[in-house]
């Protein structure tokens, strides 16, 4: 029973995290908005680098890349949310149907590992060469984002014991 309960206690810890890190986005709107701006426009990159053509210098893209992060995050948060309380109405079930309420934190895992690895690493990172950027450079905040992702969705998929 301990294990169930770390594992709905770990879901709601991530889910706390995307809701909270949606929110923040929404009400402190500029703050990040920069980040992303800096980010598609390429304009911190290494001067004269030859992937310059990438760059998005629109603002309404730079708005609907934005907003499509604050939705990812949010999403995430709510899935992980659902599937915390899917694993707690769950908790003195069956060991199979413990692990059908997994589902959607696997899904909100998958998707935030989507926003914070294949769009702050694959896209920002690589893409946009977000690496070049010695001032808006998000790949290690993402970083911890995602294996902290991973690693909940690690523990959260291992066997789990019939309750006593």
């Amino acid at each position: 029973m301990n294990a169930r309960l770390a594992k709905i206690l770990l879901s709601l810890t991530l889910a706390a995290f995307a809701l909270v890190v949606a929110y923040d986005n929404l009400i402190d709107y500029g703050s990040n908005f920069a980040f992303v701006q800096h980010v598609l426009s390429m304009d911190t990159t290494f001067p004269g680098n030859a992937l310059l053509e990438r760059a998005i210098v629109r603002p309404w893209m730079w708005h609907a890349g934005y907003v499509l992060i604050i939705a990812g995050e949010a999403a995430t948060g709510v899935l992980l949310l659902i599937g915390s309380f899917a694993l707690w109405r769950a908790r003195h079930q069956s060991t199979h149907l413990f692990q059908a309420a997994k589902r959607w934190v696997v899904a909100g895992c998958a998707l935030g590992f989507v926003v914070w690895f294949f769009g702050f690493m694959v896209v920002g990172g690589e893409w946009f060469a977000m690496w070049q950027s010695k001032a808006w450079n998000g790949q290690e905040g993402a970083f911890r984002f995602y294996m902290a992702i991973i690693g909940v969705l690690i523990f959260v998929n291992q066997a789990d014991s019939e309750p006593q």
